[in-house]
């Protein structure tokens, strides 16, 4: 029996069968542990089951002397210092593939919601706005026969573009059309790329002053890769018609943060995987990840060597 963290309270059957097995020890706050609550908790801890919420660094696993397996609650690990971790010979953890589906589900919601402007309009009804049918009023854009730029057409781009068939939309993606010709040409870009050096801040000022006044900008991969100070400045002097962010920088964004002031903007609380069946898989990998570095074999999903 290891003595094993999870920086979260999970409702799923997945934590009962940790906890059948192992000592188990929650994180049961509604926010994140800071770093220095993170690292009193892991201080005795054999494995270590976090979110992209917790930045697993190397101080972090300096103050916890016993840890010999970390797994990761999300596709990625950018929120995990994988090199610290391979220098302890810590295995690392991730659950990728389970989420594509939802991921790219959203990613065209968000498209959709932007496009017609449904926020506005269900805003509308609220406040007593709808008095009539008016034929000028909470107009949007098309989506059927437009074209979608993808940038990061893997498994969740690829997903995206199957979906974009349906509506007969012309899709584009980075990998065989140069970034700024896509920019320039899509109707609407959604983003599907890592979160490394290259891409932070990769949608900025410059990127956006590319896109057509008449465009819309969805983001369900990282909050970073967006620069939000020139995203709220083309949205307010109408560069793009509309953003629709899944993700954001920080996360959660501050209620006075002045991107919330910007127009034509959707932001949700980072639910893109939020489905009873993907987070149950979600919790199913990562147990099984944990289970197996704390036995000493290799992880089904694991990010480093």
């Amino acid at each position: 029996m290891a003595r094993v963290v999870l920086t979260r309270t999970l409702p799923f059957e997945a934590v009962d069968r940790l906890r059948a097995q192992h000592d188990v020890t929650v994180w049961e706050a509604a926010v994140p542990p800071s770093p220095e609550e993170l690292r009193d908790l892991a201080k005795d801890a054999e494995g270590l089951l976090c979110l992209l919420t917790d930045r697993i660094d190397a101080n972090t696993m300096e103050a916890a002397p016993h840890l010999r397996a970390i797994s990761n609650l999300a596709v990625g690990t950018d929120n995990v210092d994988l090199e610290a971790a391979t220098a302890r010979g810590i295995p690392v953890g991730s659950t990728p593939d389970v989420l594509t589906d939802a991921t790219a589900d959203l990613a065209f919601a968000l498209l959709l919601a932007s496009a017609r402007r449904l926020p506005q309009a269900a805003a509308a009804v609220r406040q007593g706005e709808w008095v009539t049918w008016e034929p000028a009023r909470w107009l949007g854009q098309e989506v059927t026969g437009a074209t979608l730029g993808i940038v990061g057409p893997g498994r969740i781009g690829q997903a995206v573009a199957r979906r974009a068939q349906g509506f007969g939309m012309t899709v584009l993606d980075s990998k065989s059309t140069p970034l700024d010709e896509l920019l320039e040409r899509a109707d609407f870009v959604s983003l599907h790329i890592p979160l490394t050096d290259d891409t932070r801040h990769l949608i900025d000022a410059r990127a956006l002053a590319r896109m057509k006044p008449t465009a819309h900008l969805v983001n369900t991969a990282r909050g970073p890769i967006v620069d939000h100070q020139a995203l709220a400045q083309a949205l307010h002097e109408g560069t793009i018609a509309g953003a629709a962010l899944d993700v954001t920088d920080p996360e959660p964004l501050p209620p006075d943060d002045p991107l919330l002031d910007a127009p034509n903007l959707i932001v949700l609380p980072h639910v893109a995987s939020g489905t009873h069946r993907t987070r149950e898989r979600m919790a199913q990998m990562a147990v099984d990840n944990l289970e197996a570095g704390l036995d000493g074999r290799p992880m089904p999903h694991q990010a480093n060597g």
